[in-house]
């Protein structure tokens, strides 16, 4: 019974090990690849802003001429930078989920 005990601690003791392991190496990965510094950081957060702003704008612009061009009950502008906002948001979502499962699929795991 104290063998039972015994061994319990340490397969716990070594999933941790394992775990620790496996992060360090990824950390010293990432340091070596220098590709997650600021700059990098800045540039994600531009490149998802656009990927949000584009749409939208392009959205609200065709709605202003459609607007002049030709007149409806409803507001073209309004309704097509909501859709514009939704098609970009839905953009940056799917493009940050592909990011995301290729870091995954790369460090071998997941982030826990």
């Amino acid at each position: 019974m104290s063998d039972d005990l015994q061994k319990e601690p340490s397969t716990g003791k070594d999933a941790f090990l394992d775990k620790v392991a496996r992060k360090t190496v990824r950390k010293l990965k990432a340091q070596r690849e220098g590709s997650q510094g600021i700059w990098f950081g800045l540039g994600m957060s531009g490149l998802i802003g656009w990927s949000v702003a584009v749409p939208t704008l392009a959205g609200a612009f065709f709605g202003l001429w459609l607007d002049r061009h030709h007149p409806a009950s409803h507001s073209w502008t309004l309704s097509l930078l909501v859709v514009g906002l939704a098609l970009g948001s839905f953009n940056a979502w799917h493009w940050l989920a592909q990011q995301d499962k290729a870091i995954n699929d790369e460090s071998g795991g997941s982030d826990e």
